[in-house]
C-alpha cells in the first residue's frame, strides 16, 4: 500500500509540473510569433509599396533606391519564423515539457510577434511618407533611412527578448 501511495503522490506531483495543457502555451507562442510578425511585415510592405508606386509615377529612376522599406519590413517575418521554429523544435516530448517552459515560450512568441507588428506599422508609415518625400527632396533620404533603422530595431528588440526567454527554457 505504501508503494502505491508513493507512486500515486509522485504521479500527482508530475501532473502539477507537467500538465497536459502546458504544450498549448508553447504552440500558441509559436503561432503568435509567426502570425503577428508576419502581419507587421505585410502591413509594412503594403504601406511602403503604395508609397513606392505613387513615387514611381513621378520619378521611375528612384524605384530601386526606394525599395529599402520593403526589405526592412520583410526581415520582421524572419524574426518570427526563427523564434517560432525554435519553440516548435523545443517541444519534443509533452511528458517533459513543463508549465514553466510553456509560459516562457508563450512569452517569447508574444514578444517577437507584437514587437514585429509594431515595428511593421512604423516601417510602413515611415516608408510610405519617406519615399514620397524623398522623390521631391533627395536630401531627405538619409533621414528616412535613420528613422527606418530605429523602427526596425523595435522588432529586433522583441527578437532578442524572445530568444532569451526561449533559452531560459533550455537552461
Amino acid at each position: 500500500y505504501n508503494e502505491y501511495k508513493s507512486y500515486l503522490s509522485s504521479k500527482m506531483a508530475n501532473q502539477d509540473l507537467y500538465p497536459a495543457y502546458s504544450t498549448f502555451f508553447g504552440t500558441i507562442g509559436a503561432a503568435s510569433a509567426i502570425v503577428f510578425s508576419s502581419m507587421g511585415a505585410a502591413y509594412g510592405t503594403a504601406k511602403s509599396g503604395v508609397g513606392i508606386s505613387t513615387m514611381a509615377v513621378m520619378k521611375p529612376d528612384l524605384i530601386m533606391k526606394s525599395i529599402i522599406p520593403v526589405v526592412m519590413a520583410g526581415i520582421l517575418a524572419i524574426y518570427g519564423l526563427v523564434v517560432s521554429a525554435l519553440i516548435a523544435q523545443g517541444m519534443k516530448d509533452p511528458e517533459t515539457y513543463s508549465i514553466f517552459f510553456g509560459f516562457c515560450d508563450f512569452a517569447a512568441g508574444l514578444s517577437v510577434g507584437l514587437c514585429g507588428l509594431a515595428s511593421g506599422f512604423a516601417i510602413g508609415i515611415v516608408g510610405d511618407a519617406g519615399v514620397r518625400s524623398t522623390a521631391q527632396q533627395p536630401k531627405l533620404f538619409v533621414g528616412m533611412i535613420l528613422i527606418l533603422i530605429f523602427a526596425e530595431v523595435l522588432g529586433l528588440y522583441g527578437f532578442i527578448v524572445g530568444i532569451i526567454l526561449h533559452l531560459k527554457v533550455k537552461s
